[in-house]
């Protein structure tokens, strides 16, 4: 239970340093060097600062380094830990500070060493021809995931000839569920990463190719620090995560709720198009769905959440009441709510004719009921997904 409560507590801190805005002491603004972007500089309160500091570190370097792990699985290090370190330096916690900043540091590193592999990923298929884009991992920007993630119309020999030659990669072993998925993860020697590439499909099962026809067509580029990337549009962006959190792993990061926070205050998503590309999809629900669970959860720590249409109001099929926190995430129950949405995409691509589809779509329920089996027996599920 004590792992459970300290997870749980430092959810919270992590949430409330990522998602409030104004986080800073004093008149000081915190420049973040890696993602060029300043906090705001109003100041933050004695009381913000005891909830923030008091009776979190009692046991400051125990407490801290299960601080550090919550927040790399939750691609979040970046945007949380640099006001911390403000907030503990003006405190007077210098020791505390110091451990934080290290921690940034090494992040920081370890995120330009992953960029510069992975920008000549990029450049050696756009220069064999191969259409490319960077999905996902980009999206936690100033933060970055644990793999690098990449989609492309090639195919697959072409890729995996490409990654040999170009990178001395291997392929890694793969499982049932990346063969469904037509996704192949690559070993590449100085690269702790894994670089993941989807090939010509997306979803757990591989069953969205309307989806890629439209990712490819508007791709756009974008400046991320001293690099530049072709990646997906701010539509497709939000499509793949739901994707990957309300139909394949069934839980949401933090990193999820902040990287669509911002993208959605942007101003650069259209909503109109977003509903057509879900609903030709069949994901409309669970895109409405995950982008209500975003808001509310953004809602419950900075006052407000985003500003969504009604469309998407209306289309939600549950809340933020029926998420918990279990394991480091906030968990989506898998019946009946993540079922649900599973049938809603399953008929969805049946009344649109698409059998094939269709089919590796229903695969699905026993892929899942073996790597449960194979969870509860070995610990790992890594051998069907």
């Amino acid at each position: 239970m004590d792992h459970v409560r300290d997870s749980t507590r430092n959810l919270q801190l992590l949430s409330e340093l990522s998602l409030t805005s104004e986080l800073s002491v004093n008149t000081d603004v915190y420049c973040d060097e890696v993602g060029g972007e300043q906090v705001s500089a109003a100041s933050v309160s004695a009381g913000f600062l005891s909830r923030c500091y008091e009776g979190f570190f009692a046991r400051p370097q125990r407490d801290l380094e299960e601080l550090a792990t919550l927040a790399h699985k939750n691609h979040v290090i970046m945007r949380s830990f640099p006001p911390l370190h403000q907030i503990l330096g003006a405190a007077g916690h210098t020791a505390a500070a110091e451990w934080v900043a290290n921690a940034i540091e090494a992040e920081t590193a370890r995120i330009e060493h992953a960029l510069g592999f992975l920008e000549g990923i990029c450049a050696v298929f756009e220069r064999a021809g191969c259409e490319v884009a960077v999905i996902k991992s980009l999206d936690h920007w100033p933060d970055l995931g644990s793999d690098l993630d990449l989609y492309t119309s090639a195919d697959p020999n072409h890729v995996i000839a490409l990654m040999r030659a170009c990178f001395n990669a291997k392929p890694a072993p793969r499982s049932w569920g990346d063969r469904l998925a037509n996704k192949w993860n690559f070993i590449i020697p100085g690269l702790p990463e894994l670089v993941e590439v989807h090939m010509r499909r997306l979803g757990q099962m591989g069953e969205q190719t309307a989806l890629t026809e439209s990712l490819v067509a508007r791709t756009q580029s974008r400046q991320v620090g001293v690099h530049r990337f072709t990646v997906a549009a701010p539509e497709e962006r939000i499509i793949i995560s739901t994707l990957q959190r309300m139909y394949r792993h069934f839980y949401i990061r933090l990193c999820d709720v902040v990287d669509n926070v911002r993208l959605v205050e942007s101003g650069a998503v259209d909503f109109g198009y977003l509903r057509g590309l879900g609903s030709a999809a069949g994901l409309w629900q669970g895109i409405a769905t995950y982008l209500m669970l975003v808001s509310s959860y953004a809602e419950s720590y900075r006052g407000r959440g985003i500003e969504l249409p009604a469309s998407v109001q209306a289309a939600a099929e549950f809340g933020l009441d029926q998420i918990f926190f279990r394991r480091d995430f906030l968990r989506i129950p898998i019946m009946p709510h993540a079922a649900g949405l599973y049938a809603a995409e399953l008929k969805s691509l049946l009344l649109k004719g698409q059998l094939r589809n269709s089919l590796r779509l229903s695969l699905l329920p026993g892929l899942a009921t073996a790597a449960a089996v194979e969870q509860a027996i070995t610990g790992s599920d890594k051998g069907i997904w």
